[in-house]
């Protein structure tokens, strides 16, 4: 799965890699600030001269613009990276639909290959912007604010080693609760987006027979499941927040109660008052950088469901492909079809065609009877191979349409579909699906012919009206 979502990134591997690099720096520059801040106030405390508190305001300002300008940075070959791995993502997903057969469709609804171009795309998105900048910030921030607190003041230091652990196993059971929930709502999404799909493409069909209230029950109870799972997960993640803050807090306190007592105790030798306060400062960045890293779990346990079903789609071999030497052209228009047999799944109980016997001579019109769901349309499509016969074999000019270039075969084969698409475009970029180098003259003709020149005249711009569905 790691190998397939890899290979999307490609052109994007440069901003990946910077990414972590230019974090790296900035997260270095952000754990020594606090120890110059500390430096600063001492000097401030014991009255030094205004040179050095000058000297160390001005390396403060300088640090600072360093980690905005790697900040800045980082946030912007991060968004190059992300927004161009989703890009390819969805170029992948879109083109390898392109190539599935029937059969490769029917294994997925079109409600959730619309989810997995979607809202699977933007989770796995949103995982890997985390991964390559705040998964290298957090445990960068965390290890370096210890080193940095260490080195001010082990004894200290090690009131937020041992807070570590119990905040570490508060967060992981809440990340555990709430991962099942999470992984469990996508098949609802799938089951929401058909909804919505089925609703918007049949609304003449529900208007009809009145069926709006039916309709709208539906989408609610799909619309509330997904709220739900979504709401329990939410409940348990919130309680993120408040173990972070009794966390900080309490870690606050007894460094406070104990960094207090090493200041009057050893007169400010031992410790400083600046001291104290980066110790604060490195405190509050080890603990936030905990937490961050169970929010990144929580987005990659997210982002696992997602990149599973996007992997599925990916991964998924068309079950028609091309021969290694195919017929390029298609002779005539012979038909035969030799003791075929069909079914839609190997495993169905039932054939749909069963031992057909079929001979159409070139030029010869025929008609194919037969009542609703007797077959007559997968009949027909197995001439143009969008589906492959389970025994027996379909000739087109006298050869197997399995040795055919599938495109060549699909050139030759007219399919005029019971029921029409409209592409969004013009009339005439819906015309030229037939034949996109058709000239003006010809796609008028054949509107003639079919008795729609009239009809298409009679908008304002005529041929070249915009439509859609």
């Amino acid at each position: 799965m790691i190998k397939t979502m890899l290979g999307c990134i490609r052109e994007y591997k440069k901003p990946s890699i910077l990414t972590p690099i230019f974090v790296s720096v900035e997260v270095i520059v952000e754990c020594i600030i606090p120890f110059f801040i500390a430096k600063l106030i001492n000097h401030i405390e014991s009255g030094n001269e205004t040179e050095m508190v000058l000297l160390y305001g001005a390396a403060l300002i300088l640090l600072a613009f360093i980690s905005l300008l790697f900040g800045v940075l980082a946030g912007s070959t991060c968004a190059t990276a992300s927004s161009g791995f989703a890009k390819n993502m969805r170029h992948d997903l879109f083109y390898k639909v392109q190539q599935f057969s029937f059969s490769n469709i029917d294994r997925f609804s079109t409600s959730s290959l619309v989810t997995r171009l979607t809202t699977d795309v933007t989770n796995v998105q949103m995982a890997y912007m985390m991964i390559i900048r705040v998964a290298v910030r957090s445990p960068f921030m965390m290890i370096f604010s210890a080193i940095m607190a260490f080195a001010m003041c082990p004894q200290l230091s090690t009131i937020y080693i041992i807070i570590l652990p119990f905040l570490a196993a508060a967060l992981f059971i809440i990340i555990k609760k709430s991962m099942p929930l999470f992984k469990s709502v996508f098949k609802k999404y799938d089951k929401l987006n058909n909804s919505i799909q089925e609703n918007v493409k049949g609304m003449r069909v529900v208007k009809s027979f009145v069926r709006e209230d039916y309709e709208k029950k539906k989408f609610a109870n799909a619309a509330d499941d997904v709220c739900s799972d979504f709401t329990k997960a939410e409940k348990i993640v919130a309680l993120n927040s408040p173990t972070m803050q009794f966390a900080m807090y309490a870690a606050m306190i007894l460094v406070s109660f104990f960094g207090a007592k090493i200041i009057i105790s050893s007169g400010g030798s031992a410790m400083g008052v600046g001291d104290l306060s980066s110790l604060f400062t490195y405190g509050m960045q080890i603990l936030s950088s905990l937490m961050m890293l169970s929010m990144i779990f929580v987005m990659i346990t997210i982002s696992d469901a997602s990149m599973q079903r996007i992997c599925e789609v990916l991964n998924e071999e068309s079950t028609i492909k091309n021969p290694e030497n195919p017929i390029m052209q298609v002779p005539d228009g012979r038909i035969d079809f030799d003791s075929v047999s069909f079914k839609y799944h190997e495993n169905a109980e039932k054939y749909a065609l069963d031992n057909i016997n079929l001979h159409i001579k070139s030029g010869e019109t025929i008609g194919v009877l037969g009542g609703t769901g007797s077959s007559k349309t997968t009949l027909i499509q197995l001439i143009s191979r969008l589906y492959d016969a389970t025994e027996g074999t379909v000739s087109v000019g006298g050869n197997d349409v399995k040795k055919y270039d599938i495109k060549a075969l699909r050139d030759a084969v007219s399919v005029v579909l019971q029921k029409n698409v409209l592409f969004s475009g013009t009339i005439k970029d819906n015309l030229r699906w037939g034949d996109k180098n058709a000239s003006d003259e010809e796609l008028v003709r054949v509107c003639r012919l079919a008795q729609a020149d009239e009809f298409i005249n009679s908008f304002p711009y005529k041929y070249d009206t915009y439509i859609e569905q």
